[in-house]
């Protein structure tokens, strides 16, 4: 609901509104508290195919939700988000898992499939006018060199026997004149895509991949048009050629500014994002996995960040579980701790309990997986082939890249931001990501020279007699320390408690009572009885 809900959405490009079947401002919070045990939920998308014709997409969508309360005999709980970014306005709905006596809602298959799309089809009709033969005409002579899967390849698809179509006059197969024209302008199209092949006059044999194939090119094609909007908002206009689209996987670390976030499945919570990336190029990654989309939703637009391919093998904690277990598959955590204790094992604070009990807690996980078998608190059972399995379902959790990110302030916002920037960590680093002076690339590469001098303003860096600014070794440390005991007393101030600054490796004990986003980072803030510290 918050994505549904973000920027750039409706007519004017601002925020898109939730609203109900009453109301024009739905309350998102409340809906989610009263949905949060229901067994289910419902989503669709109300997509007119000439919804910019309709006078109010809005009560077309409620219409369609009133003749659905109808057909089923209930009231529904539903809430919606029109959008108006793509070439076509749809409305987004969410609809509650209840019917209007508290239990479970349930909907008829056919009902899901065909019903509620002929309901609002007739709604449509009835606004709008029968489509004419001219229209209808004209829509599908477009279809004839569209690089997705249309109406004509569906149609083709079910005429064909065997993956063979006969449009041989005299077979009398297609009747109209126009259907034949059609079919055979299209079936052209996909031979030059290598997706069809006259094998005799009239006769075509359909590729068996000619539907994932068009699919796949449709989706390309929206994820260039997606790019280009990114772009366009900005100001800008980049080659094809610049593009990279990589799917749910990159083969190299990617750096850059997010321009743009999307639901690669618009019913779905699969994310993409479109990077500017500091190599000069426009990338396109999908967040396949359920943990990658929860860390993106702190990549706002314009924040920097970093994708890169997702680390490969078991865990450093899997492989001592592993090393540790017995010839009969037993790990015990009291054996671990006597051994990491006698053999000195590098651990924050010598603290063994805390390090043998993180080992505890994935053990936990995996057998929430049902990976591994607790047989009490000392004694926990492996399969042979724990590793694997453990790193399989890693992979499976955060999908295959990282997704980090370094500075939630956009560019600009970085060149005289009183704290460590993103900017900051690039120019002292001795392992800087690579820029191409093209694009994004550019920017930083300007942004670091302002951002250079603005350091000399502030007293951090210095300019020696040959004009060249200089910095000491420790720049980073001392804007974060200076910003975390600025804010710091701020914060002691609205919470009537001292602020303690604690050093670099300081052991720190206490109440974890939120966070607080600062330039130099994300911070937990943390208390106890005395006092409370940035960590």
């Amino acid at each position: 609901l918050r994505y549904l809900q973000r920027d750039g959405t409706d007519r004017e490009g601002e925020k898109g509104r939730l609203y109900g079947a009453e109301n024009d401002a739905a309350d998102c919070r409340s809906l989610l508290e009263q949905a949060r045990e229901d067994r289910h939920q419902f989503r669709f998308i109300v997509a007119p195919e000439d919804g910019d014709q309709l006078s109010d997409l809005r009560a077309f969508t409620r219409d369609v939700m009133k003749q659905m309360e109808a057909d089923l005999g209930t009231r529904l709980d539903w809430v919606a988000v029109d959008h108006f970014n793509t070439g076509h306005p749809h409305s987004h709905v969410v609809v509650r898992g209840k019917d209007d006596t508290g239990k479970d809602l349930i909907i008829a298959q056919d009902y899901i499939t065909d019903g509620v799309r002929l309901r609002a089809q007739e709604l449509a009709t009835l606004e709008l006018g029968p489509e004419t033969d001219l229209e209808l005409r004209s829509k599908l002579t477009a279809e004839i060199a569209a690089e997705r899967f249309t109406r004509i390849d569906r149609a083709m698809l079910a005429e064909a026997g065997e993956g063979t179509l006969d449009l041989r006059p005299e077979t009398g197969e297609v009747r109209a004149d126009f259907d034949r024209t059609l079919r055979i302008g299209r079936l052209q199209t996909l031979a030059r895509y290598g997706l069809a092949a006259e094998s005799e006059p009239g006769v075509w044999k359909l590729s068996d991949t000619l539907e994932p194939t068009l699919r796949e090119l449709g989706e390309r094609g929206d994820i260039v048009k997606a790019i280009n909007r990114a772009l366009k908002a900005r100001g800008e206009e980049r080659s094809l050629e610049s593009y990279s689209l990589h799917g749910e996987e990159a083969k190299a670390r990617i750096t850059g500014r997010v321009i743009d976030k999307r639901l690669t499945d618009e019913l779905g919570e699969r994310l993409g994002l479109v990077v500017d990336g500091l190599d000069g190029r426009v990338h396109h990654i999908v967040l396949g996995s359920e943990a990658m989309a929860n860390a993106a939703e702190e990549a706002s637009i314009g924040s920097i960040v970093e994708i890169a391919p997702a680390p490969a093998g078991p865990r450093p904690a899997d492989r001592n579980i592993a090393q540790l277990a017995d010839a009969s598959g037993e790990y015990r955590p009291s054996v671990h701790r006597i051994i990491a204790e006698a053999s000195r094992v590098r651990v924050p604070g010598a603290d063994y309990d805390s390090y043998v009990e993180s080992h505890v807690r994935r053990l936990e996980t995996l057998r929430r997986a049902g990976i591994v078998e607790r047989i009490d608190a000392d004694h926990w059972r492996l399969p042979a082939d724990f590793e694997a399995r453990a790193a399989d379902y890693d992979a499976q959790r955060r999908g295959r890249v990282t997704l980090r990110v370094l500075s939630t302030l956009d560019l600009e916002s970085q060149i005289d931001a009183k704290g460590a920037t993103w900017l900051d960590r690039e120019m002292t680093s001795s392992n800087r990501a690579p820029i191409v002076r093209a694009g994004f690339g550019a920017e930083v590469d300007q942004a670091m020279k302002q951002r250079r001098e603005m350091l000399v303003e502030m007293g951090y860096a210095r300019r020696t007699p040959d004009n060249v600014i200089r910095a000491p070794g420790d720049l980073v440390a001392r804007l974060e320390r200076s910003e975390i005991e600025r804010v710091g007393k701020s914060m002691a101030a609205d919470k009537l408690t001292p602020f303690k600054m604690k050093a670099e490796g300081e052991r720190v004990s206490g109440v974890f009572t939120g966070t607080t986003n600062l330039v130099s980072g994300k911070y937990a803030i943390i208390e106890n009885a005395y006092e409370f510290t940035l960590v």
